[in-house]
């Protein structure tokens, strides 16, 4: 008997989940995961990136045993895996979600397309988000949107397995999954990982299905009251912002769950509710802009290499200082806002928006640092990891796209903004408790004598952990500098000339009001595309 197979990636859900739903339909399904030694082994993966897929999948995999079957994790290259699978027993089509991610897995679908052709199996690839693939106009993409968060949630159902092995004896490792004994979960140390790969924050979120539930609905139900005003600030921002990220990132809840549980629950909030209604609406409008920016690398994977705009070539990829990335990287920049906010993803695997945002654009204008490196290390910090987003968002905060204003983040400026007590750094820095609120934020203007005091000393050796560090630049003046060289850069003609371009390619059509689509042209993006001050989840 045959039987469709089901190819689980990023979409680690039994439940609206159409690759699984359609193969269903069609008869026996077999179920597997593909641990795939080189894409773990590419400069965006992270321990922490592995250990939780590894544990959403022991979820998959305990749903999966209630009906009688499993998921399988083999692990392999997957043309090699396919084709082992086939000689083991031919399969009539190949069922998967569609995948937006980086160069490697872009490559590797076109091996797997090619394999399925040489093979005759039929492969089928379901939308994992509002995301278009062979979109022909970005005018289109809007309504595409909203007509697929408004179809129905893909109902399962009572699923048919084929050859099920949930007899076979488990292993006890905790490196392996609870099924087949011959199909068992690969460790790093297996795959030679490099160095990068051992980064697995002790207070990042776990992973699996009834989690990310848990965290919808403690958003949807308490949380989110905060949700307005309380997701910029790094102290407020753990609660009032969804958490949802990674959850959606790795598929342990769909798009579309969140979109419509979010819908109804604000149709159901009392006349009164208005500013919980106003945040949820908040919400929506940011769960857009996740598929919004996904899009953009779906239609141009090479966002993810090179300028969006190739009128910034040059611009910072010859001049990059290794050492202001490594004192960056080790949270020794010597501005405490910054060094914190690092300290804080080292430590838990997540950071709200703003805080992103300004460690990207300290990268980039005072430290002037290319976005290509720090985004490969960024996205080992980050567990929410979506490879549309953020390589964008790298580019649009770096100042490359040709289309966006220049967003520089004052960490000082942040610092007082947003924790005027110095509760969040002091929480992530403990050689800061004993600086004074005075000279907090900008703790090299301590006087000697006070610093004599309090046995606190500001100095350039950043191999004393608990040593206070002197920034590494001028903040003022290197921010300014950096500035003048982008400005001159985008005044150039054939800056301007190649603008439209972009424009056309990659800007937002989402109607904010009574504007007309020229004037909103003119502008390059919407106003919520061009501002983009809270980007949370």
């Amino acid at each position: 008997m045959s039987y469709e197979l089901v190819w689980f990636k990023r979409d680690l859900r039994w439940q609206d989940h159409a690759a699984l739903a359609h193969a269903s339909k069609l008869g026996p399904v077999r179920c597997i995961y593909v641990v795939e030694p080189e894409l773990w082994l590419q400069p965006d993966a992270a321990l922490q990136h592995f250990e939780f897929v590894r544990e959403s999948l022991q979820a998959l995999d305990a749903e999966l045993r209630l009906q009688g079957g499993c998921v399988e994790v083999h692990t392999g290259e997957l043309p090699g895996v396919l084709s082992r699978i086939w000689n083991e027993a031919p399969f009539r089509q190949l069922h998967a979600h569609q995948e937006t991610g980086n160069g490697f897995t872009y490559a590797r679908d076109l091996r797997v397309d090619a394999w399925c052709k040489a093979h005759q199996v039929g492969w089928h690839e379901y939308p994992q988000f509002g995301v278009v693939r062979g979109l022909k106009n970005r005018n289109l993409w809007q309504p595409a949107w909203e007509r697929h968060m408004a179809e129905p949630l893909q109902d399962v159902g009572e699923l048919q397995f084929w050859r099920t092995f949930v007899n076979a004896p488990t292993t006890t490792s905790p490196h392996a999954m609870p099924h087949a004994s011959r199909h068992t979960w690969c460790t790093p140390s297996q795959m030679k990982a490099p160095s990068h790969l051992q980064h697995n924050p002790p207070l990042r979120q776990r992973g699996g299905r009834p989690l990310a539930l848990e965290t919808l609905h403690s958003f949807l139900h308490a949380r989110s009251l905060g949700y307005r005003g309380g997701i910029s600030s790094p102290l407020s921002a753990p609660d009032a912002c969804s958490r949802l990220s990674t959850y959606l990132a790795w598929g342990c809840i769909s798009m579309r769950e969140v979109v419509q549980h979010t819908r109804a629950h604000i149709a159901q909030l009392p006349p009164q509710a208005s500013r919980h209604r106003a945040g949820l609406t908040g919400f929506i409008s940011r769960l857009y802009w996740h598929c919004h920016f996904i899009q953009k690398l779906e239609s141009e994977s090479a966002i993810e290499w090179q300028n969006m705009h190739r009128g910034y070539d040059g611009l910072r990829e010859h001049d990059f200082n290794e050492a202001h990335f490594e004192a960056l990287k080790a949270a020794r920049t010597g501005w405490p806002m910054v060094d914190a906010c690092v300290t804080m993803l080292r430590e838990t695997g997540w950071l709200n928006f703003r805080m992103r945002a300004m460690l990207v654009s300290v990268a980039a204008y005072p430290l002037w640092l290319h976005w290509r490196p720090v985004g490969e290390w960024l996205a080992t910090q980050f567990l929410d990891y979506e490879p549309g987003i953020h390589w964008c968002q790298l580019q649009m905060q770096s100042g490359t796209t040709g289309i966006n204003t220049t967003r520089v983040y004052n960490p000082i400026k942040q610092a007082q903004d947003h924790d005027p007590h110095g509760r969040f750094v002091r929480q992530w820095l403990p050689a800061m408790r004993q600086v004074p609120d005075t000279w907090l934020f900008e703790p090299w203007l301590m006087p000697d004598t006070m610093q004599a005091h309090l046995g606190v000393f500001i100095g350039s050796n950043s191999d004393t952990p608990s040593a206070l560090v002197q920034p590494v630049v001028d903040l003022a003046q290197a921010t300014r500098e950096a500035k003048q060289r982008l400005h001159i850069r985008r005044q150039t003609d054939e800056v301007k000339a190649a603008k439209k371009a972009v424009v056309d390619k990659h800007a937002s059509r989402k109607n904010w009001g009574t504007r007309s689509a020229t004037s909103r042209r003119s502008t390059a993006s919407s106003p919520a595309e061009k501002q983009q001050l809270g980007f949370d989840f």
